[in-house]
């Protein structure tokens, strides 16, 4: 099913700029949203398409005898997201929904009537995104690191070790680089790193504020390689990220930085949400506080590599 939407945000020159975010349509079409956004440099048009992970299925299970699964000892039984405990070990993996990459993704392709590819910068392939490439400067924000594990529907749900994740999501005050200050040296909260051994990957960066008419998210593409996550033409998966509810909320209502987030905030839902209206199940993340003093979260994701 086609998903139309995008995230609107202002246009500023600095790192850390005031949020003045103005809101999406929120006019519905089936499951998706349309609206044609005004982006800080242009009229922009903006094309996802979505679904709950319809694109394939794989299931692995392993164990014998009875109960919720079969198997000895125990374990988790999780189906898109949902577990229950059982007595052995019955995972099933659904290809991520596929989302717009939104206004700003500065991978090459035509976006608020630009064509920015930090993808070909020197130095984009890096795990902390905190400061644009070169500078010792990071942008503020709460401390987070977001771990990533991709696994292949087509093999079981076995970790796709070497593909490429290209991450990019907004300031605490819901700005974008490179668009904000229509400069493609202010890249912060931009990166890519290839997958390890396990189909990992671990950003370190901020806690992304809330903006206007959406709810907080990051945005991701999945390349098959690091040589291949170049342009936005060689990208095999686009998505987003979702995060709970409440914990952000106590987030920004804890840190100044982050004041603009609690107002929009509170008047979103994910039921209102242009993007995750359709359900969030395959793209939450479950996140917690650290020991040191900010946050992580992690998700599994899956494509049909």
């Amino acid at each position: 099913m086609a998903r139309f939407s995008a995230a609107i945000a202002p246009t500023t020159t600095s790192s850390s700029p005031a949020a003045t975010v103005a809101p999406p349509s929120s006019t519905p079409a089936s499951r998706r949203f349309a609206l044609n956004a005004l982006g800080s440099l242009g009229m922009a048009t903006l094309l996802g398409c979505g679904g709950g992970g319809s694109d394939s299925d794989s299931t692995d299970t392993a164990g014998s005898g009875s109960g919720t699964s079969t198997g000895t000892g125990t374990g988790t039984t999780t189906d898109t997201g949902t577990g229950t405990t059982g007595t052995g070990t019955t995972t099933t993996c659904s290809v991520v929904p596929e989302e717009t990459a939104g206004p700003y993704p500065a991978d090459g392709s035509n976006a608020s009537n630009n064509t920015y590819n930090v993808l070909a910068l020197s130095g984009i392939v890096r795990s902390d995104i905190r400061t644009s490439i070169g500078s010792s400067t990071p942008v503020s924000g709460v401390p987070f690191t977001i771990t990533i594990t991709l696994t292949n529907t087509n093999a079981s749900c076995a970790a796709l070790s070497g593909y490429a994740i290209y991450l990019w999501h907004c300031t605490q005050d819901g700005n974008y680089s490179v668009y904000s200050s229509n400069n493609i040296a202010d890249n912060y909260l931009r990166g890519v790193q290839a997958t390890d051994a396990n189909g990992t990957v671990t950003f370190t960066t901020i806690v992304p504020g809330c903006y206007a008419g959406r709810m907080p998210h990051m945005h991701l593409e999945v390349y098959r390689s690091l040589s291949a996550a170049s342009n936005a033409s060689n990208k095999i998966k686009t998505t987003q990220l979702a995060f709970p509810t409440a914990l952000l909320s106590t987030i920004y209502n804890a840190n100044a930085g982050y004041s603009a987030s609690v107002r929009n905030l509170a008047s979103m839902s994910f039921a209102t949400d242009n993007v995750f209206s359709d359900g969030t199940t395959l793209e939450m993340t479950t996140m917690q506080a650290n020991s040191g003093g900010g946050y992580s979260a992690h998700i599994t994701i899956s494509v049909a590599a």
